[in-house]
């Protein structure tokens, strides 16, 4: 065994902070913001449209600016993170963000709405990555880790479906600027209550010099990956602009990799992705996205188009996905954490969220909401909380403090890409098959309403081909969290630092006390 690891088994265990509770509902409220953040906009989108003039060709950038700049910004929030130290990195990223809501807010043609969007996304890239490595430096123990981490999961899983609902009242009945105001209390209470509660555990901060070449190409590289697919969503994956893009990320990004395993204070130390728990974390939790993501969309649209739901009826209909994802996380997740290995939680998690998914595949116009939607929605909430908890927790288990912000940005980078893709790719697949259904059988649509049938189920038709597509990436992320995540109940077994050291120096960590 080494030295490093005889020192940490001699060293008496560093007293937990006692505001840790307390800063818990700080950082969930910081999460609950960004998460919000990123669907209560959708609803208000068609009102802040024909309010601000935005063409539709245009429209898309108030979703991408923010995607783009938060996409591509995550590894230098957590490396910031990591410098500057998290607590100061999340207040100033909280008060970033309820400046650039107030911009948005407050808006008057679309070159203030998209400048504000990305301001969003810049001090979101910020905020997000300080928030899960402060939980991830303040829960040392593995009883309380499960439950703060089930926490976490819970509001990151939900918040989206949340976001549906708030944004359906706050735009029918009050105004869509009030869709970006209502980050401003959200943002002073959070900076508030972080600023006096939280106590950062000393010695966690990396003071070594920034490395600018990684910054630069991996900020250049995560933005050309997320417009390619944006792009590719908008005007087809043959677009010159589209496959330029792809072509220009897997250089940028495979010159970051090369830059990063020379230089020597690295942006991205690769014993973080490396490791092969975290690496299979990252890999299943952006596929899981993937599917997750172009999921939502499509239930959006099939409650308010296919079967006339309003924005705020919308958002209810997704609530037992969030009573589902509650559940998972911090019922089952939380209670089994402790007592079985993570990958056994991950895999049948992915599992369950792909019957649900399954389920849909059988979606037609006239489904029932009750025999076919609520079942499939509770299995993939179930699945989803169930996976996610010990995900993102493990990601950030013996990682060095050091690198915790950015072991952090890497679990939001991978959400945030796969959110990307997710969105773009099975839209195309949905879109490619709505367009072939319609092809076979408007011919026999004599009459309007037949037309409209034919289109309705062209519609339909084309999400169940992509939910198809979804399930299959839901197995294969199941397939890799149980094959890649090895690692053994937290408490009970040992865990790899991240300094890349043979096994033999692996750290057991004493089981705690039930």
């Amino acid at each position: 065994m080494s030295e490093t690891a005889s020192k940490a088994l001699r060293a008496p265990a560093a007293e937990p902070d006692a505001n840790r509770w307390k800063a818990l509902v700080f950082i969930a409220l910081a999460q609950l913001m960004v998460v919000l953040d990123a669907t209560i906009v959708n609803i208000a989108l068609p009102s802040a449209q024909q309010d601000l003039g935005i063409s539709d060709g245009n429209r898309q950038w108030v979703v991408t600016a923010y995607a783009l700049a938060f996409g591509g910004l995550l590894l230098f929030g957590g490396r910031i993170a990591d410098l500057w130290g998290r607590k100061k990195a999340f207040v100033v990223g909280l008060g970033g963000f309820a400046a650039a809501s107030a911009l948005g807010g407050a808006a008057t043609n679309e070159a203030m709405m998209f400048g504000a969007r990305a301001l969003q996304g810049v001090f979101g890239a910020l905020l997000a990555p300080a928030a899960l490595s402060l939980l991830a430096v303040m829960f040392t123990d593995a009883k309380e880790r499960a439950k703060a981490f089930g926490i976490y999961g819970a509001i990151a899983g939900g918040g989206g479906a949340v976001g549906l609902i708030l944004g359906g009242f706050l735009t029918e009945y009050l105004d869509w600027r009030w869709t970006f105001f209502v980050n401003i209390p959200f943002a002073i209470v959070a900076a508030a209550g972080a600023y006096f509660v939280i106590r950062e555990p000393e010695g966690g901060r990396n003071r070594s010099a920034l490395d600018i070449p990684g910054v630069i190409l991996s900020t250049l590289g995560l933005v050309a990956l997320v417009y390619g697919f944006t792009r590719a969503e908008s005007d087809g994956w043959s677009d010159s602009v589209t496959v330029g893009m792809f072509v220009a990320s897997a250089v940028l990004l495979a010159s970051f990799v090369l830059v990063e395993s020379k230089v020597k204070a690295p942006l991205l130390p690769l014993r973080v992705i490396t490791e092969r728990n975290r690496g299979g974390i990252y890999l299943s939790l952006g596929l899981a996205i993937i599917a997750m993501f172009g999921l939502f969309l499509f239930l959006t649209y099939y409650l308010q188009i296919v079967k006339g739901y309003s924005p705020v009826k919308t958002g209810f209909a997704f609530l037992p996905m969030i009573a589902g994802m509650i559940t998972g996380s911090t019922q089952i997740g939380t209670r089994l954490m402790t007592r079985v290995a993570p990958r056994l939680l991950m895999g049948p998690g992915f599992l369950v969220a792909a019957l649900g998914m399954l389920l849909l595949t059988q979606l037609e116009i006239g489904s029932s909401y009750a025999a076919l939607l609520l079942p499939a929605m509770l299995l993939l909430g179930l699945g989803m909380g169930t996976a996610f908890m010990p995900a993102m927790s493990l990601a950030t288990q013996g990682v060095e403090p050091r690198d915790s912000g950015v072991a952090s940005a890497m679990v939001n980078t991978s959400q945030q890409v796969g959110g990307a893709i997710g969105t773009a790719l099975l839209n195309t697949i949905a879109a490619s098959a709505t367009t072939a259904y319609v092809a076979d059988h408007i011919a026999g649509a004599t009459s309007r309403s037949q037309q409209q049938l034919v289109q309705l189920e062209a519609m339909v038709q084309g999400y169940t081909s992509a939910i198809w597509f979804a399930v299959g990436i839901l197995v294969v992320a199941a397939a890799i969290a149980l094959t890649f995540v090895n690692a053994g109940r937290p408490g009970g077994t040992t865990v790899a630092s991240s300094d890349g050291e043979d096994a033999v120096d692996e750290v057991q960590i004493p089981v705690v006390a039930h």
